[in-house]
């Protein structure tokens, strides 16, 4: 029986021995020595850290031999990212933070090598969405439109597209808990479908990213960052309320998390209820209501070698489809036609580290139960029992997506050069329960193979990939030949190389530029190969092309960045190349009242860029100044324009920040926006050109404490003046209903 028990501790020794690893040091102000407390430690790819105490000092146990990096970053003082190399036993780091007014720089989880924003070969735009929201967003789709480059195709307040750089739909692939997010994206009005609750931050890589996503990524990603477990032997919850003015609406979001030394748990509720938005010009739009219900669940496990985590995501919605002012009331039931969506997200992603490699396995199923409910039309003699009937008749669309994710990363440690040997596919099964068939039941698979390096010099850094992809859509005949609606059956198999080279550069201690060249591809989706029919909101009957190629890019980007502790300006440039986009054209022709569009391909063009500065300036630290311009022309090959290009924009943010008082505590802030939208003339054959205007928003926060309670507040308002206007993106355009008018939206956040 001894020798049995010395076996085990013989084979336990090296768990035990590696658990005793640790790294820690003092942290202090370069310019007046003294201790710094409450500055986060972070180790992004092991995703565990801690923050210094009151003597300026901190300790991350249970670490994984190699190299890791290790960020190190406080609000007032300049984010600080070192290589550091975790040997057994105690590893001592100590550290000096300067002074800085720059708002804290963060680490991209988009791109795998774990870079801060400025060390990142490619340009990463990162918003957290604490800070979308203190700007007034209602809705993450509404919030993404605050970056430069990023633009909303929207239907009423509920739904929103994310736009990049001009393109959209299945051109831009929406991440969530580490897996692509699937939800017949394919159409123009079929939301995001993702709740802001639960979101931590939101990244957005603009330009094609099929090294790293595969198809659909040819015009970017929006990678959605959930909220972090809680650090080590902690606990913490919060409630967050909004009201919002312009729609009577709520939300309200209420979570817990707790963390011991190995086991993590989070939860988190949500409930939106929205009425319909008043326009500038006091009408109210009726059915852009909506409601919205949304769980996000997690449970991690992190030892010293291996730590995985397990996600769950279930959100309920039920969209209204604006098309006309109508009734004008405060109902919250949406009306004919309308969408209940149900969304079960399920991911997991484990990590194990080896002395010298880890591996990433990340595994994915995503549900989507969607139901459209359109107007039915009765005889005179039925009128009285319409409204009965409409509830017994079921959704003339109900389709069932179903996807599975999986994607295995190998890494390597090289020393300074950081390699990503890479496997990814998809499963995807649709399948048909309603009336109407839009698209047919189909399965979709993908694989993809991948490597890519980034290799690090002392002033600059390089890098390097390439990806080779197989898709295979296979999708069954539905109707009769010759009868309206009718869908062969397709069988079809798509095949794309794509690589990525990028260079970036410290010019100097402040002025850095980057230079990145990629390639991109997008199959087509089954509504371009397959489509033969109206579809409620489209206001056109849309017939595919079966003999439809991937559409392939080729993008070239150029960044230059200058930034010192007072001033910060930056230039991006684009120049994308489509071959083979797939556009929707009129033939000229009428299936009863809907005009008939066909699906083409040609070459196309997208060139801009987005310029900006911000300015603090010393000694004034609390006074900030933001302007930024973005613009994007699309041109397809016989010279007329691409169509839903977003307008020419100019963003003027005059912002100012100021410590604790007796009445506040913590940092507040107060701001006041001037966005100038400028005409839309550049339209395609089948838009209309649209009018510039003006937005005057203006927002203040901060935290106080009332009752011994510390709460977080802040009150936006978005449009005071009530402009009445129409946006270039909005799908209600056609119908000549306007944007939403003046809105105010007030917040409060309670920490327990």
């Amino acid at each position: 029986m001894k020798q049995h028990y010395l076996s085990v501790l013989l084979a336990l020794a090296p768990i035990l021995f590696y658990a005793q690893n640790t790294v820690k040091g003092d942290i202090s102000c370069s310019e007046c020595g003294e201790i710094l407390a409450g500055v986060s430690v972070y180790l992004p790819e092991i995703e565990k850290g801690t923050i210094t105490d009151i003597d300026g000092t901190y300790e991350i146990t249970n670490l994984p031999l190699g190299n890791f990096k290790l960020v190190i970053s406080a609000l007032g003082y300049e984010t600080k990212s070192v290589s550091i190399r975790i040997l057994e036993g105690e590893n001592i780091h100590n550290f000096e933070l300067a002074t800085s007014a720059i708002e804290i720089d963060e680490v991209i989880l988009s791109t795998p090598f774990h870079k801060l924003q400025r060390e990142n070969v490619m340009k990463v735009e990162q918003k957290s969405v604490t800070e979308l929201k203190s700007n007034g967003a209602i809705t993450l789709a509404q919030g993404i439109s605050q970056i430069p480059g990023v633009s909303t195709v929207s239907t009423g307040a509920g739904i929103g597209k994310p736009v990049v750089r001009g393109l959209s739909f299945n051109r831009v692939l929406v991440y969530t808990q580490g897996i692509r997010l699937e939800n017949q994206q394919f159409g123009a009005e079929h939301g995001l479908g993702v709740s802001d609750a639960g979101i931590s931050s939101v990244e957005v890589i603009k330009g094609p990213a099929s090294l790293l996503y595969g198809s659909d990524a040819l015009g970017g990603v929006l990678y959605l960052n959930p909220e972090n477990f809680e650090l080590s032997n902690q606990t913490s919850g919060d409630v967050n309320l909004n009201y919002i003015s312009s729609t009577e609406g709520y939300n309200a979001n209420a979570g817990f998390k707790t963390s011991g030394e190995k086991l993590r748990f989070l939860v988190r509720g949500a409930v939106t209820s929205h009425a319909d938005y008043v326009t500038g010009a006091g009408d109210k739009v009726t059915n852009s209501r909506f409601k919205e219900t949304d769980i996000k669940a997690g449970l991690g496990y992190q030892a010293t070698q291996f730590k995985s985590e397990l996600r769950y995501n279930f959100n309920d919605s039920n969209l209204g489809i604006p098309e006309e002012i109508g009734e004008q009331n405060r109902d919250r039931d949406p009306l004919l036609p309308n969408q209940e969506i149900a969304t079960h997200i399920l991911s997991s992603k484990t990590n194990i580290f080896f002395k010298k490699s880890s591996l990433q396995a990340t595994f994915g199923y995503t549900f989507n139960d969607r139901k459209e409910f359109e107007e039915h039309h009765h005889g005179e003699e039925e009128e009285e029992e319409e409204e009965e009937e409409e509830e017994e008749e079921g959704p003339a669309l109900f389709m069932e997506l179903g996807t599975f994710n999986y994607n295995l990363q190998f890494n390597p440690n090289w020393g300074n050069v950081t390699t990503i040997f890479g496997v990814q596919g998809m499963h995807q099964k649709n399948k048909n329960f309603g009336e109407e068939v839009l698209i047919p039941d189909a399965i979709t698979n993908d694989f993809g193979v991948l490597a890519t390096s980034h290799i690090h010099f002392p002033k600059s850094d390089i890098q390097l990939g390439l990806r080779y992809d197989l898709r295979s859509i296979n999708g069954e005949q539905n109707g009769i030949a010759g009868e309206e609606g009718f869908i062969d059956d397709i069988s079809r198999n798509f095949n794309n190389f794509n690589f990525a080279a990028g260079y970036r550069i410290d010019l100097s201690n402040t002025i850095l530029a980057r230079i990145n060249m990629a390639t991109g591809f997008r199959a087509p989706n089954l509504s371009e190969l397959t489509s033969n029919g109206s579809h409620e909101g489209t206001n056109r009957f849309e017939v595919g092309n079966s003999d439809l190629v991937s559409e392939q890019n080729f993008q070239l980007d150029l960044a230059l960045e200058y930034a010192n502790k007072h001033v910060e300006i930056y230039t991006n440039g684009f120049y994308n190349k489509v071959d083979n986009f797939i556009f929707l054209e009129p033939n000229g022709e009428f299936v009863e009242e809907d005009p008939v569009f066909l699906f083409q391909q040609q070459d196309a063009k997208l060139y801009g860029g987005e310029f900006g500065v911000h300015l603090h300036p010393h000694p004034l630290d609390w006074l900030h100044y933001e302007s930024s311009f973005d613009f994007v022309i699309g041109e397809l090959q016989d010279g007329n324009d691409l169509p839903l290009i977003p307008a020419n924009r100019w963003t003027n943010t005059l912002r100012v920040e100021w410590d604790s008082s007796q009445t506040v505590k913590g940092r507040s802030y107060a701001f006041i926006t001037l966005q100038s939208i400028f005409d839309q003339n550049k339209v395609s054959t089948f838009e209309t050109a649209t009018p510039g205007y003006g937005l005057l928003n203006a927002g203040l926060g901060g935290e106080t404490v009332v009752f011994g309670q510390e709460i977080n507040f802040r009150i936006s308002g978005n449009n005071l003046l009530d402009k009445n206007y129409v946006s270039h993106l909005s799908r209600l355009k056609p119908d000549g209903i306007s944007n939403m008018g003046r809105n105010v939206v007030l917040g409060i956040s309670v920490p327990l």
